[in-house]
C-alpha cells in the first residue's frame, strides 16, 4: 500500500515534526508506528518522503525526510466551473473531481440554482468544499491539491472562459460530443458543469460570447454531481496526462 499523506505548512528535508490535527489523525486514527512510510506535503505540488522516526502521545511523531520532491504544476490546466447541487452533493462533486485529479474548481451560483449561497451559509459551504478538496487530494495521495476558488457570478465565469485556451460548457444538446473536441497541449482548459435546471439561455449567451461552445458527454444525462467528475477523467485521458 503506497505510503499515507499528511498536510504541512512547509515541506523540509531532514528530521520533521508532524503535531497538531494532522499528527493526531496520524498517530490515532491511522495509527502509523515507528519505521512506517509517511509523505508530508504542502498541497502546492511539493513532497517529503521518509519513514517514522518516533512516536510521542497521541498527536505527534517525527519522520525523518529521505527524499524531497517537487513536482510541476500538470499542462494543461483543467478547471470545473461546478454549478452549486442540493445538500451534500456539492462536497461528492468536488471528492470525486479531486480524485480524479482536476487542478481547479469554481462554484458558481447560476441562476437555476436551488442552492444558494448567502452570508455565513454561503462561507461555511465554501469551507466545507475546500476542506473536502484537502482531505480528497490526501487520500488519493496527491502533492499538488486542487483550488476551490470564491463562489462565482455568470460575469465572473465568462470572463474564465474568455481567458481560456479551450472552453466549454457541457450540454446535453451539444452538437460536437467532448471526446472529439479538438484540445490544446498546454494552457488552460475550463469546463462548464450546469445545474440540475440547466444553464439558462442568458448564461449560455453569455458563456458563448466568451468563446466557449456547448458539448455533450455521451448518450446518457449524468448528474451535475457527476458530470464534472466524468468530464475530468475524459479529458485527462485526452490529453494525455493518465498516460
Amino acid at each position: 500500500m503506497t505510503a499515507p499523506v499528511f498536510l504541512v505548512d512547509r515541506v523540509t528535508g531532514g528530521t520533521v515534526t508532524l503535531d497538531g490535527p494532522e499528527g493526531r489523525h496520524a498517530v490515532s486514527v491511522r495509527r502509523l508506528r515507528v519505521g512506517e512510510d509517511i509523505v508530508l506535503t504542502d498541497g502546492a505540488g511539493n513532497g517529503a518522503y521518509g519513514t517514522v522516526a518516533a512516536v510521542e502521545g497521541k498527536d505527534r511523531l517525527t519522520v525523518t525526510v529521505t527524499e524531497v520532491r517537487d513536482e510541476p504544476a500538470p499542462s494543461p490546466r483543467i478547471t470545473v466551473v461546478q454549478a452549486l447541487p442540493k445538500g451534500d452533493r456539492g462536497e461528492l462533486a468536488v471528492e470525486t473531481m479531486t480524485e480524479t485529479g482536476v487542478d481547479a474548481i469554481v462554484p458558481w451560483a447560476a441562476s437555476r440554482c436551488i442552492t444558494q449561497w448567502k452570508g455565513d451559509r454561503g462561507l461555511k459551504a465554501l469551507a466545507k468544499w475546500r476542506a473536502t478538496a484537502r482531505e480528497a487530494g490526501k487520500q488519493s495521495r496527491r502533492l499538488r491539491f486542487p483550488d476551490v476558488a470564491d463562489a462565482a457570478t455568470t460575469k465572473q465565469v465568462a470572463r474564465l472562459l474568455a481567458a481560456a485556451d479551450f472552453a466549454a460548457v457541457l450540454h446535453e444538446e451539444g452538437a460536437e460530443p467532448l471526446a472529439t473536441a479538438e484540445l490544446p497541449s498546454t494552457g488552460d482548459i475550463v469546463l462548464v458543469v450546469g445545474p440540475e435546471g440547466g444553464v439558462s439561455p442568458d448564461e449560455s449567451a453569455a458563456f458563448a460570447e466568451a468563446g466557449a461552445k456547448p458539448y455533450r458527454l455521451g448518450r446518457t444525462v449524468l448528474r451535475t454531481s457527476t458530470a464534472g467528475t466524468a468530464a475530468t477523467a475524459l479529458l485527462l485521458g485526452r490529453t494525455g496526462r493518465w498516460s
